[in-house]
């Protein structure tokens, strides 16, 4: 019933499903509560709650459990929100798999954990799959969803179907890979954007705006190979022209940074004058985020529709 956790719950909740929200805290799970009831008010109130029915109904279907077989009785999908340990998640999968049906789906938020890693040996296994969110799923809709590979196909297809009626953005990986696709793209970014930075090409915060002013613009709404397609007359036309350039410069690409010494110093110099690490401010910068998120994801719907 962590972020993570409210955020999915607030998600069904929004596509009209009943929601049980386990934790093994009381305590946790009257906060959580708390939180999602005044989160649902706020996007009431402002415009940006999801879903066709009112903050109160929405709120209506969560309830919550300390009990993990008492939270799962009837379920038809399982979402696991604990956080990104190995060991913790088997733990948590092995409980399920002794006590969950042949039908129910048990699904796992990870964002690197592999499949394999996470389902081999159980013996629902065919039912398990892992449903990579963007944080906050609420207001970012991609999922990533990644087989094990002895995931049965129809887990896949149930899976992506109810991802679409929640209103979020389903996509299928056909075999598992580390980092998903998601990560695998945010992390080729950050490699090179901290090599620019610690060679001294540009400032944190200018790196920053390249992204923010000028690539993101584009990826808000089209990805990187539609981005080609447009910016010639085609993708061969694109490669015809810019491979050799390509080529060029991604020879020139240094080798996978450490993360570590001076260059975090001087991000994190940067980063910290423009939202000091204080819990106040970099939870109203985050709100901040979301209610960009917001803005931008009623703005894409709309443009959809026309």
């Amino acid at each position: 019933s962590g972020l993570i956790g409210r955020s999915w719950a607030m998600v069904f909740a929004a596509g009209g499903f009943k929601v049980k929200l386990y934790d093994i805290a009381q305590q946790q799970l009257t906060s959580a509560l708390e939180n999602i009831r005044k989160q649902m008010k706020e996007m009431e109130k402002s415009g940006f709650l999801k879903g066709s029915s009112s903050a109160e109904q929405q709120f209506a279907l969560i309830s919550v459990c300390t009990d993990l077989k008492a939270a799962v009785e009837g379920a038809t999908f399982i979402q696991e929100c604990t956080p990104e340990n190995l060991e913790l998640k088997k733990k948590i999968f092995g409980q399920l798999d002794l006590i969950v049906g042949n039908n129910v789906i048990l699904s796992s938020s990870t964002s690197c954990l592999l499949p394999s890693k996470l389902f081999t040996g159980l013996k629902h296994v065919k039912q398990c799959i892992v449903s990579h969110p963007v944080n906050p799923p609420y207001f970012v809709p991609l999922v990533e969803i990644v087989p094990h590979p002895e995931t049965d196909p129809s887990t896949t297809e149930r899976t992506y179907a109810l991802m679409k009626k929640i209103g979020q953005s389903p996509v299928k990986l056909n075999r598992e890979i580390e980092g998903f696709v998601l990560n695998r793209l945010q992390y080729a970014v950050i490699s090179e954007a901290w090599r620019l930075v610690g060679e001294g090409v540009i400032s944190p915060t200018d790196l920053d705006l390249v992204m923010s002013d000028g690539l993101g613009m584009r990826y808000a709404f089209i990805g990187p190979l539609e981005t080609m397609h447009l910016n010639a007359e085609g993708i061969a036309n694109y490669c015809e022209r810019y491979s050799e350039g390509m080529r060029l410069v991604l020879n020139t690409f240094g080798p996978v940074p450490e993360f570590s010494g001076e260059i975090v110093q001087k991000v994190n110099q940067a980063m910290s004058e423009k939202i000091p690490v204080v819990p106040k401010v970099l939870d109203a910068r985050r709100k901040w985020r979301d209610e960009c998120l917001s803005g931008l994801a009623k703005l894409k719907t709309q443009m959809k529709s026309n």
